[in-house]
């Protein structure tokens, strides 16, 4: 395999993109944060912000056309996730959970049912549980594990 590798985040909600930033510059690798809106981004040769139009799924499909099996993609959008994964990209939430060709088809009907129970129910549905520290912890094992298996070829 040729190629630099290339941590892509879809980050206008994501809440570890700091944590991304530090295994990034530890490892020395790409960073592009893709967002709608201008995000401040820290000021490094790592780390590119590539802000895109508010189209809907804008940031999606830029991510999904730039993944490849290079790439690392952090996001919980499981929509994201599928295209990314078609891509041949590894692809994270930011709990640390991959997404895989097993799990994203599971993941995927589970979103749907959700979906109409949401459109059912109202907004009185709970929504996910609080991000945690554990899922932090987790988030910086995977990325850390993604990257030295992607280094390894």
């Amino acid at each position: 395999m040729s190629g630099a590798i290339t941590i892509l985040v879809d980050a206008d909600a994501c809440p570890v993109k700091d944590e991304i930033y530090k295994v990034a510059w530890r490892h020395e690798v790409a960073v592009k944060i893709v967002s709608n809106s201008r995000l401040r981004v820290p000021e490094h040769p790592l780390i590119e912000r590539i802000t895109v139009s508010d189209g809907f799924d804008a940031a999606d499909d830029w991510i999904a056309e730039a993944a490849d099996a290079r790439s690392i993609v952090v996001t919980a959008d499981i929509l994201l996730a599928d295209r990314a994964l078609k891509a041949g990209a590894t692809v994270l939430a930011p709990t640390g959970k991959p997404f895989t060709a097993a799990s994203i088809g599971p993941a995927i009907a589970t979103r749907a049912i959700m979906a109409d129970l949401r459109a059912g129910m109202g907004e009185g549905m709970g929504g996910p549980p609080p991000f945690s520290k554990a899922d932090r912890s987790a988030f910086l094992q995977a990325l850390d594990t993604a990257l030295v298996r992607l280094k390894r070829g």
